[in-house]
C-alpha cells in the first residue's frame, strides 16, 4: 500500500496526515501522540475515527500539525485521518465516518475586530452625561 495523504483543518490548525500500512502508530511533529496531546481527551479525539472503523492496528499514521490550540488540532487531525481512511476504502469507511459526523468540516471560525469596538460585538459604554 502507497503512502494516502490527507489534510484536515479546525479554526486556524492544518494538519497534514499521512497514512500507510502497519501497527497503529501514531507520530505527530515527531512525537507519538499521547506525548503531544497530554490530555486523554485529546487522544480520544484523534482516535475516534480509528476506533469507528475498527481500524487502530492496521496503520501507522504521521501528522504535521500547525497553528491553533490544541483542541483545534485535535480536531484538525480527526477530519484529516478521517479524509485519509475515506481514501483508502471509500466503501467500507464512508458511510459509518458521515454518520458520526467525522467527514464535516467544522467552519466556525473567531469573528473579526470591527473599529470603533473593543472586541467583535462588544461595545464601548455609553454615556448619557
Amino acid at each position: 500500500m502507497e503512502i494516502i495523504n490527507a489534510l484536515g483543518r479546525r479554526k486556524s490548525a492544518v494538519a497534514r496526515v499521512f497514512v500507510n500500512a502497519g501497527k497503529g502508530n501514531i507520530t505527530v511533529n515527531g512525537k507519538s501522540v499521547k506525548e503531544y496531546f497530554c490530555d486523554d481527551t485529546l487522544v480520544f479525539i484523534v482516535n475516534q475515527p480509528l476506533m469507528l472503523t475498527n481500524t487502530q492496528a492496521e496503520f501507522d499514521i504521521q501528522a504535521n500539525l500547525d497553528g491553533g490550540g490544541v483542541r483545534g488540532q485535535a480536531e484538525a487531525l480527526r477530519l484529516g485521518i478521517a479524509r485519509a481512511l475515506c481514501k483508502i476504502d471509500s466503501e467500507a469507511y464512508r458511510h459509518i465516518l458521515k454518520t458520526n459526523g467525522l467527514l464535516t468540516r467544522d467552519a466556525r471560525v473567531v469573528e473579526r475586530k470591527k473599529p470603533g469596538q473593543p472586541g467583535a460585538r462588544r461595545r464601548f459604554q455609553f454615556s448619557k452625561r
